[in-house]
């Protein structure tokens, strides 16, 4: 039988188990310690628990893999402050994969036979994704990925492998579907990355827009590694009504830019991911042609009007200011939208291992039975993009999507989906595998 997700009836409330505030009073931001400075007596042993993080150092996925670690070094000097997990201090080992698929197989091995880490976590580009996940399996390697793409969701990775802190794209594009069919128009044109990504936009974007009644005129696939893309953009039927674009890689602003060069003032309306901008200044003097355009974003870039507690809170914690650029230096711009699952995914290995009294591999199946039995995540200072139900079958989590508008060189929300807006039916069980 198969399953379809369903937001609880009830309001989700907040857990009593967030984690205390004291912490963070007076400035609002955690202060550094070192591993030892909590006890950890409570523990068996003081061992750490070990994580390692598969991150795109370099390659196409840098921009990204910069930020996923520096979330991850401040979600866990948080986690460390407190106590650990189980009593235990955590430890971070970093392996950087290229953003490449094959060494993205070799560093899940290295973590598994070399630095013998507990789980392993972080990776956002599909097709490295896809390029590893049959490894950690044949290695019984928990593989918690911080992405977007359906792989997961799908059914076709395996019982170690779990997207607990960010939506597939299949749910994403499901809940945005009907606004942008009723709000910009109903002939659509997609640009897209030629990777599984990519593919994932082609396909369930396009199933959701004739749902509502809409048609793709035409399907442009760019590879993600194209540094110049005025040789596609001729490609854009002239009755386009909505041009949807999603792009990755070092050569986004470039992507823009000449989208905005080949339409002057004339254009369709226009709908993006933020990935075709995650780390870049909204700013940029090239960039005033998408005034008016919208794109879709996890977690809005700039704090909003009615901004919570929460997001007040891991802003302080991660760096970022309200435009969503680094403390540091304003020059320097996160990737907001995505970045907040390494944040969100650690604290659900923290809650998982906890249920599961987690004290080394021996108990990684416990662990995995754990992941599984998790159900929903409220909104607060450990899920600060807001509250989430998990399904334990597929091993993927569905929450809120945001839609924004490009104003006056800002990003506005304009609609936020609900849970239930991004439902699908789920076909995939993971559970029936063996561990």
């Amino acid at each position: 039988m198969s399953d379809t997700i369903i937001k609880p009836k009830s309001a989700l409330t907040r857990r009593s188990t967030l984690l205390g505030m004291g912490a963070a009073a007076g400035a609002g931001i955690i202060t550094s310690a070192a591993p030892g400075f909590v006890r950890y007596s409570q523990a068996q042993t003081s061992e750490p628990i070990k994580i390692g993080l598969e991150l795109h150092r370099t390659g196409i996925g840098a921009s990204y893999g910069r930020w996923y670690e520096r979330v991850t070094n401040a979600a866990v000097k948080i986690i460390n402050e407190e106590g650990g997990i189980n009593g235990r201090p955590v430890e971070i080992i970093v392996e950087d994969d290229g953003t490449d698929p094959k060494r993205g197989a070799e560093v899940v091995e290295k973590f598994a036979t070399q630095h013998k880490v507990d789980v392993t976590f972080g990776t956002l580009f599909s097709h490295v994704v896809m390029g590893a996940a049959p490894r950690a399996g044949e290695l019984k390697m928990p593989y918690v990925v911080v992405s977007e793409g359906f792989h997961v969701a799908s059914g076709k990775l395996n019982r170690y492998c779990f997207q607990p802190g960010i939506t597939d794209v299949r749910s994403q594009v499901t809940a945005m579907a009907p606004w942008i069919s009723k709000n910009l128009g109903k002939k659509a044109t997609m640009i897209f990355p030629d990777y599984a990504f990519g593919h994932d936009h082609r396909d369930y974007f396009s199933a959701a827009m004739k749902a509502q009644g809409g048609e793709i005129l035409e399907l442009i696939a760019v590879p993600p590694t194209e540094s110049s893309f005025t040789r596609y953009l001729p490609r854009i039927p002239s009755d386009t009504e909505v041009l949807y674009h999603v792009m990755v890689g070092p050569a986004v602003l470039t992507f823009v830019t000449e989208l905005g060069q080949f339409y002057g003032s004339q254009r369709p309306e226009i709908f993006g991911f933020i990935d075709s901008l995650e780390a870049v200044d909204l700013a940029t003097p090239q960039l005033d042609f998408l005034n008016g355009t919208y794109f879709w974003e996890g977690m809005p870039r700039y704090a909003q009007k009615d901004q919570t507690e929460w997001d007040k809170f891991y802003r302080a914690a991660v760096g970022v200011d309200d435009n969503g650029a680094s403390l540091a230096d304003p020059k320097d711009i996160s990737t907001y939208a995505h970045m907040f699952g390494c944040w969100e995914s650690l604290f659900v290995i923290k809650q998982a291992m906890e249920k599961a009294n987690y004290t080394g591999p021996k108990d990684k199946a416990a662990f995995i039975e754990a992941m599984e039995s998790l159900e929903k995540f409220d909104e607060g200072r450990e899920h600060p993009q807001g509250d989430k139900v998990f399904n334990g079958k597929n091993h993927q989590v569905y929450g809120h999507q945001y839609i924004s508008k490009v104003e006056d060189g800002k990003l506005n929300v304009v609609h936020k989906t609900s849970i239930e807006d991004g439902a699908y039916e789920v076909t995939a069980d993971y559970t029936k595998m063996a561990l």
